[in-house]
């Protein structure tokens, strides 16, 4: 049996999501060990002074800083999980398939958010969206 256009199509077009998703997941784990590097750098800089975030003008802006860091940090670790689910669903069949209402994610939003998993009518539909300005 030899592999039709549509095969190789089905099979490219994998490839092709495959090294998206490793590639975001790559650029994401760098930029989690940058984030953790510069949170474990406040941590120590901020034990080698006076800890009193009260009275410390400097106290204020620190604490935010590592806050700061450790949101940027924690959403890293989730897009870090959601690559690893894409990942999955790819090895299973199921990537860019809507899982709200089991249609076809767009290719255009797949390129865009790789780790997409609804399509764009169910997005809109998402309730913990924001709502667009008018």
């Amino acid at each position: 049996m030899t592999p039709t256009s549509d095969d190789e199509h089905v099979r490219s077009t994998l490839a092709t999501a495959h090294a998206r998703l490793a590639a975001d997941r790559a650029a994401t784990l760098a930029r989690a060990a940058a984030l953790s590097r510069d949170f474990d750098g406040i941590v120590a800089a901020n034990a080698l002074i006076a800890v009193d975030d009260e009275h410390d003008p400097e106290g204020g802006s620190t604490a935010f800083e590592r806050a700061h860091v450790a949101a940027l940090l924690a959403q890293a670790h989730e897009h870090m999980e959601e690559l690893d689910q894409a990942l999955a669903r790819l090895e299973q069949g199921q990537y860019g398939q809507c899982d709200t209402c089991g249609g076809t994610i767009p290719p255009e939003r797949l390129e865009i958010r790789p780790a997409a998993t609804t399509c764009v009518h169910c997005a809109r539909l998402d309730p913990r969206r924001p709502p667009h300005p008018a």
